[in-house]
């Protein structure tokens, strides 16, 4: 391990909801729930302010209304996350070549690989940098952990929640973990604690205690030598640069179960659609596709067909997920389907694929009966808390409601101050969906 606090861990703090919060003055400072909003849908993330009734990821959303029935619940806007991301990632990568992210808003960072740090005070002042530039280009806060080892750096961005700086001193790793509870080392998951708390194992100084035999007599080789050596501190993964996608895959689950088979086909297609958009946004193609179908009775399938070469043809991944649905009984109806691609590749083999079957086969009648039947009623546009809108006369907002034929706009921008709230017809021609505007604007270079 090494003996300097030269790994830097950043977690930027409630990351989606704090967006929210820049992105909408009048939140902030108030309760924000981000996630799904129907019946099966579950938070993933809360704001502090949130998190004082009890709310966290993970949580159904109907327990999270229950705790808080005064927060702010919005949909997600992962367009903005991700670009908020990107301007957080290109600073970490302005400290260090070696950036590992983890998610959207989080990463580790290498400071001794570009000399950005050598000791314990330049790790300091690397960190306190760090923080300064995020509020100044985003506007939100990060927490920023420092240690000789990513365990270690982790835990310390997490103790530096919200909005702080801790920084390990090499030497004091023991007398800091001991008293930790074992849940707070990577790998003990609920399960792993349970099993050592049934045997009076509760702090890491007790996993420390009982010794790297009894570890793994009580969970195996492997995870008993694992967390014996992190008992211990030592931790010797470096930051890896590069975590190369494995799959591309999106997922819908669904507020009530599909039972109409049609239906379920043409949620297959636009999810594969979904996927290939996904897959040239990041410039890749694949070569599996794959399909995941989660029953009423929550037993789950996949089913996965590998092509000759790799492809992005919408065409032909619709086909291919088409296909594998039809192995698939669907009777009793489905709660959530999925399309993803695997085997990825940086190009694409276009001679390959005009298999993209040009063959029209018919389409029994009882497919088209009900799409027919529905076209001819009047679509009503669906408005989605959060979501950012534009009024020809009253310019950007976002929504904060809708239903029984209204919807309710609050007219405010990142730089504005709160704004005035006005509610329409879902039908108001003047108003149309928008982009998310940028949280913090830049002064145009002289």
């Amino acid at each position: 391990m090494r003996n300097a606090p030269t790994i830097l861990h950043l977690d930027m703090d409630a990351f989606y909801a704090s967006v929210e919060q820049a992105s909408k003055p009048s939140l902030r400072g108030k309760a924000v729930v981000v996630g799904g909003l129907g019946p099966r849908g579950v938070v993933a993330t809360a704001s502090y302010e949130a998190r004082a009734f009890g709310v966290h990821s993970a949580m159904p959303m109907a327990q999270a209304r229950r705790l808080a029935p005064n927060a702010a619940y919005l949909v997600p806007r992962f367009s903005l996350y991700r670009a908020v991301s990107e301007q957080v990632m290109t600073l970490l990568r302005e400290l260090s070549p070696l950036v590992e992210p983890l998610s959207l808003d989080e990463a580790f960072v290498d400071l001794a690989a570009s000399g950005a740090a050598e000791d314990a005070e330049s790790a300091r002042r690397a960190g306190l940098r760090l923080r300064a530039d995020i509020r100044t280009v985003t506007g939100l806060t990060g927490s920023v952990g420092l240690a000789a080892s990513k365990m270690l750096a982790k835990i310390a961005s997490e103790q530096a929640k919200p909005d702080g700086l801790v920084l390990i001193e090499p030497g004091t790793e023991r007398a800091l973990l001991g008293p930790l509870p074992v849940r707070t080392l990577p790998g003990v998951g609920p399960a792993t604690g349970d099993h050592l708390r049934r045997v009076g194992i509760t702090t890491v100084d007790e996993l420390a205690e009982a010794g790297e035999d009894e570890l793994v007599r009580l969970l195996g080789k492997a995870h008993g030598q694992a967390l014996y050596a992190m008992a211990l501190a030592r931790d010797e993964r470096p930051v890896v640069a590069e975590r190369e996608a494995k799959s591309v895959s999106v997922e819908d689950t669904y507020d009530v179960d599909i039972h109409d088979r049609p239906r379920i086909g043409l949620e297959v297609r636009r999810l594969a659609d979904r996927c290939v958009r996904r897959l040239r946004e990041a410039g890749l193609s694949g070569r599996t596709i794959v399909l995941k179908v989660r029953r009423y009775d929550f037993s789950t399938l996949t089913r996965s067909e590998t092509l000759r070469g790799p492809t992005d043809d919408p065409a032909v991944v619709r086909e291919a997920a088409e296909r594998l649905l039809e192995s698939v009984d669907t009777t009793g109806g489905v709660r959530l389907l999925g399309v993803g691609v695997s085997g990825l590749a940086d190009y694409t083999q276009e001679d390959l694929f005009a298999q993209a079957s040009s063959r029209a086969e018919p389409v029994p009648e009882e497919a088209v009966a009900e799409p027919v039947a529905v076209s001819r009623e009047p679509v009503l546009p669906h408005w989605r808390a959060g979501q950012d809108v534009r009024h020809a006369e009253h310019g950007h907002g976002w929504v904060q409601g809708s239903g029984v034929g209204r919807v309710t706009v609050r007219f405010e921008t990142p730089q504005s101050p709160p704004g005035r709230i006005r509610t329409f017809l879902v039908t108001d021609p003047a108003l149309e969906p928008a982009d998310p505007l940028p949280l913090v604007v830049t002064a145009p270079a002289p």
